[in-house]
């Protein structure tokens, strides 16, 4: 019977997490309840407290979760390159800069769509930490696709990259709808595709 329960207490944290890591993505930090976050998992309110100690937990559970799956969808698109750091670059710029990640955010990347709400958490925030552990992870993916000997240069080169994805879609999403979002999106594919390095 322990077993049984064990199994059943994993999938259901398992299921919070994978709710939170997309509502949280979708609608900020603040602009889902606990409840809400219960309910998009299948289960009731009261039952949070016995995963999670606080929605704070909770979002930087979501929040590593989330750039654990960014990283993963990196990883696999640096590897179908087979190490040609143009093709590289372009198989991480292209499917970013869409329409239709600048739609979807809660299966988008996690560095765009959380950046605005943790940077308006206190800094003691454990949200922060998990945020910028996976933005870590994702710039040195990004540093594999300068073509330079020298690792400050490919981690400065990376920092520009991420700064320019993440702002673009960030800005696209802000003003999606007007003409703006999609300029926004083809003129930093356009700059990052053309740039060498």
């Amino acid at each position: 019977m322990a077993r049984a329960s064990r199994e059943q207490t994993d999938k259901n944290r398992e299921a919070i997490e994978q709710a939170s890591s997309r509502m949280f993505r979708e609608r900020g930090l603040n602009g889902v309840s606990v409840a809400e976050l219960m309910a998009g998992a299948g289960l009731t309110h009261g039952g949070f407290y016995g995963h999670f100690a606080s929605k704070d937990a909770l979002a930087a559970q979501a929040c590593k979760r989330a750039f654990e799956e960014s990283t993963a969808r990196w990883e696999r698109r640096l590897a179908r390159a087979g190490g040609d750091r143009k093709a590289m670059l372009a198989n991480l710029v292209e499917p970013y800069l869409t329409a239709a990640h600048c739609a979807n955010p809660g299966v988008g990347c996690a560095a765009a769509a959380l950046a605005v709400d943790v940077a308006r958490e206190p800094a003691g925030k454990p949200v922060r930490q998990a945020y910028a552990d996976g933005l870590r992870t994702m710039i040195d993916d990004m540093a594999q696709t300068v073509a330079s000997d020298d690792p400050q240069e490919r981690h400065d080169q990376a920092l520009v990259r991420m700064a320019l994805l993440v702002g673009a879609l960030t800005l696209a999403r802000a003003t999606e709808g007007d003409p703006l979002s999609d300029e926004m999106l083809s003129a930093v594919r356009a700059h990052l595709l053309g740039s060498t390095g």
